[in-house]
């Protein structure tokens, strides 16, 4: 296991950039060399949490968080970095995404003292796995439509109900549940953000297999899972302000991690469109260049996003943006490919750019579908009247 990399005090953001670059080439170089490059997160998922727990130990799991919780307080030039210097390595992608990124922050914005000293150690040693419990059959897009309940008894909520698209569900130790806890409430009202373990016998989890292969997405049947009453995070009934400052997060730094492995695989497809050809096409080489503005224009905006105190419509915007670029950059790679983009191999792997395609579909629906996004930028970026129902 990897020791914590000390840095001299005064150290600037360059010299962390070499430390971080120097600990992951020595990583993915040595005992973890196996895992570079992997971006299904289903796979070798014992050595990913192994991976974790070494990124943990050398204070790198969470390199914003406060010294006190297993971070290294830095500050945002020290957080691109890290994500940066991370995707350019080859890293795999993290299975600690959601306890790092979403359940760890809000935990720090709205947790009490007592689940900040428990939780957010663990998360940023790599000990433990987050889930994120809000997608239902019946409440994807529309989130307020959740309609798993938790009742208080005896100090301990128990929970009924069912979650679906729920990512890495199988490896998780925990779960953060948006649940009805008020009867009869309707909405947004009567909901609450509790912390509910995953390994007990109330709460079964069934993965989907995907187009792709792959299982990253889960259903989660909870029957009768205990959740103990100290975790809920905010107050009872608060769960939709927490839920939605969640869902914030997921505009926030790990954003540049997510587009230097776009731009990996905008590279990867630059090579096979020189090497099979296809780049002597006009209309192909267009289509690059307009992916690679694509991209530049992407990071400037998630640049601006981050610089502003309280986003509002460059966050909105921003979804919207990359899941359609990504999209277009999937039906590049098909075009790129011919042919040979629609042959597995022996192992029925497909070719990474195939893949890229694959994933490409769902990504206008999932952290919010482009037509619900779309409906968000005009209400509340804009302030666009709603069209009225037409009278029956």
């Amino acid at each position: 296991m990897a020791d914590v990399v000390p840095l001299p005090d005064g150290a600037g953001p360059e010299a962390f950039r070499r430390m971080v670059a120097g600990w992951l080439e020595a990583q993915l170089a040595g005992p973890f060399a196996h895992l570079r490059g992997i971006a299904d997160l289903c796979r070798d998922m014992d050595e990913r949490r192994r991976f974790e727990r070494a990124l943990g130990a050398a204070r790198l799991g969470c390199v914003g968080w406060p010294a006190q919780y297993g971070g290294r307080d830095l500050g945002l030039d020290e957080q691109l970095i890290f994500a940066e210097e991370y995707a350019r390595a080859g890293a795999p992608n993290r299975i600690a995404h959601v306890g790092v990124e979403l359940a760890g922050p809000t935990i720090l914005a709205h947790g009490t003292a007592d689940q900040k000293a428990r939780f957010l150690p663990r998360i940023a040693a790599g000990e433990d796995i987050w889930c994120q419990g809000y997608s239902e059959p019946n409440a994807g897009s529309d989130l307020a439509n959740v309609q798993t309940r938790a009742v208080l008894a005896e100090g301990r909520w128990r929970i009924e109900g069912q979650k679906v698209w729920t990512s890495i569900a199988q490896a998780s130790d925990w779960c953060f549940v948006l649940c009805r806890t008020e009867p009869g409430s309707k909405g947004s009202k009567g909901l609450s953000y509790i912390l509910a373990p995953m390994r007990q016998p109330g709460v079964v989890v069934r993965p989907i297999r995907q187009m792709t292969g792959e299982t990253e997405f889960n259903e989660v049947f909870f029957d009768g899972a205990i959740a103990e009453e100290r975790d809920v995070v905010g107050a009872p009934g608060d769960g939709w302000r927490v839920a939605m400052d969640t869902l914030a997060l997921e505009r926030g730094v790990s954003t540049f991690g997510q587009q230097m492995l776009f731009r990996s695989q905008l590279e990867t497809l630059i090579e096979t469109a020189k090497a099979n050809g296809k780049a002597a096409d006009p209309a192909i080489r267009r289509r690059i260049a307009d992916a690679w503005a694509g991209l530049q224009i992407m990071r400037q905006h998630a640049l601006r996003m981050l610089e502003t105190e309280t986003p509002g419509l460059e966050a909105m915007v921003f979804k919207l943006y990359w899941s359609s670029w990504r999209q277009q950059v999937g039906e590049l790679s098909m075009d790129v490919l011919g042919q040979a983009g629609e042959v597995a191999d022996a192992g029925g792997d497909f070719p990474l750019l195939t893949s890229l395609f694959l994933q490409s579909r769902a990504e206008t629906i999932y952290a919010g579908s482009s037509e619900i996004q779309r409906n968000i930028i005009a209400e509340q970026g804009l302030g666009l009247p709603r069209e009225p129902r037409p009278a029956r």
